[in-house]
């Protein structure tokens, strides 16, 4: 027979089906043996009934969370007896049982809010953890935006391609995590902060619409919204420019959450210069919702616009020549705004360059930033120039996409989402290890699985590789 979810059981009444799950709980009432069980779909209640000899001995014996798939009669229930929360319009009458797998005490109840139980714990048995509601939830509402936002671009004619997770270190804001070579000892690759650059060769290559749902790895400082690996929608477009692919991605964010139910409190979504945003909140970063909107979870998305191009280093300093030491506020691939230009040529007036840079605020977290790139080489070399970057150092960082870009590239742009950011708001969560499945805990270590861990010596020496404790 085959198997059925248990969503689908309430249009066979009166007929017999199969279902699999696990159990969620069992009581036994002496001659009537209730039996929760639970798939991906739902709940529904069982009774096992002493007329039906073998299946009423092995309900007997079934424990909370063993897999269990069962055969049997589907019943109404009168309306008296109907419970909330579990598939409560029918009853199964089993008929037989049999056992998939035992399953040993949990650590922890998974049908409680796994929010209370210390993260290591919960982390070191993910699994388990995932079978709660709330994690159940959140992860298949990560499935249903991711869904809804790929089904839009697919719609507006983007290419969804895939870029190397094994590539060069580059000047993206964070430090890299590198990866050593066999076949090159002594030397490594770098593992992507994000597909940036070769999303802009990709608009060399003459495609014209791309995304995809990429992997972003950043060694930087840990914190609830932040974390070593995320996942982003990027998004590239060629002859465009900011206010079209804002539009863009704002009418596919409202498609995607209104699809799901929720509720935006502004469209279109307000536009409001850095400036403004620093004088009025205090932070690029802003809560725009009132005390009542956010009891409703209510979507409060702004578009934050006119950002500086450069800031000052923290270390300060000067550059060798004697020269400011000066950083990117976003990333060093961006356009100055078409009156700056001549600006950043001349190497002059840094400090007031306005970039053609934005950020997608919602909530008070930032969940998007994009720009138009510098597509042309002089202004491309002008930024690093700024940084302080000889001739010979531009080269050896972006010297591929400077040889690129000499054979055409047409003026594009793009942003990205990321994908952790934007479910833990509509999920009403505080952190992003609440909508990923296998996060990393706050010291840096692997779910489940125990890394990183050390290597043996005679596998390091495969790398060319030896370590010095500190």
């Amino acid at each position: 027979m085959e198997r059925m979810h248990i969503k689908d059981i309430e249009s066979h009444i009166g007929k017999e089906i199969s279902i699999s799950g696990f159990v969620d709980v069992r009581r036994d009432h002496g001659k009537l043996i209730f039996i929760d069980l639970r798939d991906e779909t739902g709940k529904v209640q069982m009774v096992a009934l002493p007329e039906h000899t073998e299946a009423h001995e092995y309900a007997e014996k079934l424990r909370p969370e063993w897999v269990i798939t069962v055969t049997g009669m589907v019943n109404d229930r009168p309306e008296r007896m109907r419970k909330e929360g579990i598939n409560g319009s029918v009853e199964i009458e089993v008929r037989g049982i049999t056992v998939l797998a035992e399953a040993e005490t949990p650590v922890f109840d998974v049908g409680q809010d796994t929010r209370m139980i210390d993260e290591e714990v919960r982390l070191k048995y993910r699994p388990l953890d995932l079978r709660s509601v709330r994690m159940q939830k959140n992860i298949r509402l990560r499935s249903d935006w991711v869904h809804a936002c790929r089904n839009y671009l697919d719609e507006h004619d983007f290419t969804e391609i895939e870029t190397p997770l094994l590539s060069k270190a580059t000047a993206e804001g964070s430090r890299d995590f590198i990866v050593p070579s066999r076949l090159h000892p002594g030397e490594f690759y770098a593992l992507p902060q994000s597909p940036q650059q070769y999303k802009q060769l990709l608009m060399v290559g003459g495609f014209e619409r791309y995304y995809q749902l990429a992997r972003a790895l950043r060694d930087e400082d840990l914190r609830a919204d932040r974390g070593f690996e995320h996942t982003q929608i990027d998004i590239e477009m060629a002859y465009t420019n900011s206010e079209t692919i804002r539009n863009l991605v704002e009418e596919m964010l409202i498609k995607s959450a209104e699809s799901l139910g929720y509720t935006i409190k502004e469209k279109p979504f307000p536009r409001i210069p850095y400036t403004e945003a620093m004088e009025k909140y205090g932070s690029d970063k802003f809560d725009m919702r009132t005390d009542a909107e956010k009891e409703a979870n209510i979507l409060a998305y702004a578009w934050v616009v006119n950002f500086p191009f450069f800031e000052k280093n923290d270390s300060g300093g000067l550059n060798p020549d004697g020269s400011p030491s000066w950083t990117f506020t976003h990333n060093p691939f961006s356009m100055p705004k078409e009156e700056y230009i001549q600006d950043l040529l001349e190497g002059k007036n840094i400090e007031n360059i306005i970039a053609d840079q934005f950020d997608l605020v919602c909530n008070g977290f930032e969940v998007g930033g994009g720009s138009m790139r510098a597509h042309k080489p002089d202004i491309l070399k002008a930024t690093y120039k700024v940084f302080g970057y000889s001739e010979e150092e531009i080269q050896n960082s972006i010297g591929h996409i400077l040889e690129a870009f000499s054979f055409g590239v047409p003026p594009h742009g793009g942003i990205a989402l990321g994908v952790e950011r934007n479910i833990m708001i509509l999920a009403q969560e505080e952190a992003l290890r609440e909508v990923q499945a296998f996060p990393m805990t706050a010291g840096g270590k692997t779910s489940v699985m125990n890394a990183p861990n050390t290597l043996p010596p005679e596998d390091l020496l495969t790398f060319g590789i030896s370590v010095k404790k500190k």
